[in-house]
Parts: structure tokens; C-alpha cells; sequence
């Protein structure tokens, strides 16, 4: 039969033996070769950025018509030559994610109660991402920070919930991607990565010894283990193949690191940049970006003078000065986006502008920061692929679940997912282009 014409294998088939299913994993002969063949060239993309302290919702929501009709709003206005790009959402949250400011560690991950003790955080949608695609690239994500204290903030948790610390030098994160290390560099590396492999090796050996003088619950889970060292075995040995192969050209000079956290704006923009070039040489295809407003002091404007940290005006009391310089901020932050997504249009890939491909997740875990509430959260979708230029307008007392909209992503990037944390489904109203 014609490879290129064979009915694709389907997703859900199972391997029976011995009273055991087993779900295949995805394989390639499960689309056809035409398809697999166009996604190759022109593969999907992720960007999340969390704001959090957010914006002023007054002048971010709509507050006229809805669907395709709406009225953009005072923020929204200033990426109005991008109306068709995105779709702004209100009356959004995750489920029982409380909690004021702790919140912004499960922006993307919807882990309840992240201020209760004992509290443990769950796998974030970038990081589910790279497990199932993260091979296909030098970098299965980037995790980037502006002001995150040293990176102690950040958006990406592991499947155990172990937080990934934030790169905040762009001239960092540049050097990993463009700069070619000497042949003794690269063999050093190699090295490290095979030592890590085989203390893998050694530690599982062990493990299987153990397993037969334990109960069925405790081997259970020692199984899950071996999974999760298979995992990381298959990763040291991809990174040890990226380690040989020849990087990118570098696209120019690089970046020049933004010192003082005051230029947080500068900063911001550098990052933009940073997320541009990754996914424009194919580095990665998962970044997430924390904007750390909380730990953020007076900011440095061009038209605008700030007096006050940004925490504290996010305090503003109704107090007429703060709120007009948070609007000030508000408004920087919108034109930023705006600039990024006229990159993103700019930069083509096989004929298709990048922001075609990629999903841009903009918004913050506090519907409003003065009052610290998780409800209501300020949430824009560009690009990657759906039918965009609407207002989505949900309940703004009840709810509408945000994990719904992970669930629409995951499955546009082309991966097999009903679920993740507490959706219900996928997001009404967002339909594929």
C-alpha cells in the first residue's frame, strides 16, 4: 500500500497482551506523510506571559458588545491594529486558585490553594508541552524573568512541582542560543551528560533490587519512578545529540543587559525580543515569561513620571495620582505587546507569519491587584491558529473555567488532550482557523 496514501493509525489503538492494555505512544505512522510533512515546516507555538499585578480592569475589559461586535476598550485601543489577532476574554479564572499574590505560581498551572499549608504546585502548560515535543528542539522551553529576585519567581513547574528558576540576562539566554562553544566545550559537555546518564542507570539498578522486597503499593510507585528515569535517560541522550550539532547564526550583535530593575519596561521589551529570536531559529517552542511587578520598584518612563513602587501604587484606594500613573504603566505594557506582535507578524516562516503559529497568552493571576482578587482575570489570546477578533464575555461572578482554554492550546499544538488541572472541557467560543 502507498505510504503516502495509507489511512492514518489512529491515536487511541492499544497493544493487548497477557490482560494488559497499553495506549501506543504517538508514532509517526499515526498521520499521514503529507501532513507530518507541513507541520514539520511550519511547527506550533507557545508563549505565556503573566503579568502580576495585572491592570487596571476598567480600562482593560470591554464594556460594550461582545463577540465579533465588541467595543474595544481604553487598553485594548492601543492594539487595535491587531483586532483581528486576538481574542479578549472576560469573567475567567482557575477554579479555587486563591490567595492574592501567591496566585501568579499558578497562572499556569491552576494548582488550588497555593497560599494553604502544604501546598504542592502541579505540571504548568508549558512544561506539559515540552515533555511531549520538547525533544524536537535545542531547548524543550525557556523560562525568562524581568525583576524575579534571582529567578526565585517563575511560571514553569515540573511534573513533580518543582519551580524552574527564570532567566532574567537576555544576553544569557542569546549566548545559549547563537554562541558556539569551543570542541573542548562541547566534549566537557557531552561528558557531564553521560555522567548524568549513567548515575541514572546506577540509581535505577538499585531501585529494581529494592522493588522485590516491597508491598504492591511501594512497587507501584517505584514503577512510576523507572518511568520518569526512561523519561530522563531518552532527554540526556537527545541533549547530548543538540551538543554536536552546529547552532544557529547569530542574527546580530548581542543584547546588552538591563542592569536596574527601575528599567523594567526596557527590560520587558529585551525579553520580547529574547522569546522573538527563540522561536525565529527554532530553538524552542516553549516560553514563558514572569513579570514580576510585585518586586518591582518607582519605574523609569519616558513620558510619565512614577513615584511610588509598583506594588504600592497597586494600592491605589481610588487615590487619583496613583491611578493615573498605573495607567501610565498599564498603557507601556500594551504598546510592548503590541510591538511583539508586530514582530511576530513581521517574521515570516514559510510564508506564514510567526504569529500564525504561535499562541501568545497574555494576563495576570489578580483580577485586581488593589483588592487581590483571582476572579475576573485579565486574559488576551493572540495568534496560533484560532478565529480571532472577538470579545469572549462569560459570567463575571460564576466563572468561566481558564484551564478550558489550556485544553483548546494543548490541542492546537497537536497533541492528544481532554484535560488539564480543572477544566471541563474546551474553551467555548475559540474555534481553529
Amino acid at each position: 500500500m502507498n505510504p503516502i496514501t495509507k489511512a492514518a493509525l489512529p491515536r487511541r489503538t492499544f497493544l493487548k497482551a497477557a490482560g494488559v492494555a497499553l495506549a501506543l505512544p504517538m508514532l509517526e505512522s499515526m498521520t499521514p506523510a503529507l501532513a507530518r510533512a507541513a507541520e514539520a515546516a511550519t511547527p506550533r507555538r507557545f508563549l505565556g506571559i503573566c503579568n502580576n499585578l495585572g491592570v487596571l480592569p476598567e480600562h482593560f475589559f470591554p464594556t460594550q458588545g461582545t463577540g465579533k461586535d465588541y467595543e474595544l476598550s481604553t487598553y485594548l485601543k492601543l492594539l487595535e491594529r491587531h483586532r483581528n489577532d486576538f481574542t479578549v476574554f472576560s469573567g475567567v479564572s482557575h477554579p479555587d486558585v486563591d490567595g492574592g499574590h501567591p496566585a501568579d505560581i499558578c497562572f499556569l498551572t491552576a494548582a488550588p490553594h497555593p497560599s494553604s499549608g502544604g501546598f504542592r504546585n502541579t505540571i504548568s502548560l508549558d512544561q506539559y508541552i515540552a515533555e511531549q515535543i520538547g525533544v524536537q528542539t535545542r531547548f524543550p522551553s525557556l523560562t525568562l524573568g524581568v525583576n524575579t529576585s534571582g529567578g526565585l519567581r517563575s511560571l514553569s513547574w515540573t511534573g513533580s512541582g518543582v519551580l524552574i528558576p527564570c532567566e532574567e540576562k537576555p544576553s544569557a539566554i542569546y549566548k545559549a542560543m547563537f554562541t558556539q562553544g569551543s570542541a573542548e566545550q562541547v566534549n566537557a559537555q557531552v561528558k557531564k551528560l553521560e555522567r548524568g546518564q549513567s548515575i541514572l542507570d546506577a540509581v535505577a539498578g538499585q531501585a529494581k533490587d529494592l522493588q522485590r522486597t516491597l508491598p504492591q503499593r511501594d512497587r507501584d510507585r517505584l514503577d512510576q519512578y523507572f518511568g520518569s528515569v526512561r523519561d530522563l535517560e531518552h532527554r540526556l541522550a537527545v541533549s547530548k545529540e543538540w551538543e554536536t550539532k552546529p547552532k544557529p547564526a547569530a542574527p546580530g550583535p548581542a543584547p546588552v543587559d538591563v542592569v536596574s530593575p527601575a528599567e523594567y519596561m526596557a527590560k520587558t521589551k529585551l525579553m520580547y525580543d529574547m522569546a522573538r529570536l527563540a522561536f525565529e531559529s527554532d530553538s524552542t517552542r516553549c516560553v514563558t515569561l514572569m513579570l514580576d511587578s510585585v518586586n518591582s520598584p518607582a519605574l523609569e518612563l519616558e513620558d510619565a513620571e512614577i513615584t511610588d513602587g509598583y506594588h504600592n501604587l497597586s494600592h491605589h484606594g481610588r487615590n487619583e495620582a496613583k491611578l493615573k500613573q498605573l495607567k501610565a504603566i498599564d498603557e507601556w505594557h500594551m504598546k510592548l505587546l503590541g510591538g511583539m506582535f508586530d514582530g511576530l507578524k513581521e517574521t515570516k516562516e514559510n510564508g506564514l507569519a510567526l504569529l500564525d503559529r504561535t499562541m501568545v497568552l497574555y494576563g495576570s493571576n489578580l483580577g485586581n491587584a488593589s483588592t487581590h482578587v483571582t476572579t475576573n482575570m485579565p486574559v488576551l489570546l493572540a495568534g496560533g491558529g484560532f478565529r480571532h477578533g472577538q470579545h469572549l464575555a462569560f459570567d463575571t461572578e460564576r466563572n468561566y473555567p481558564l484551564p478550558n482554554l489550556f485544553v483548546s492550546m494543548l490541542q492546537r499544538m497537536g497533541l492528544e488532550a481532554d484535560r488539564f488541572a480543572s477544566s471541563t472541557g474546551t474553551m467555548r467560543g475559540l474555534e481553529e482557523a
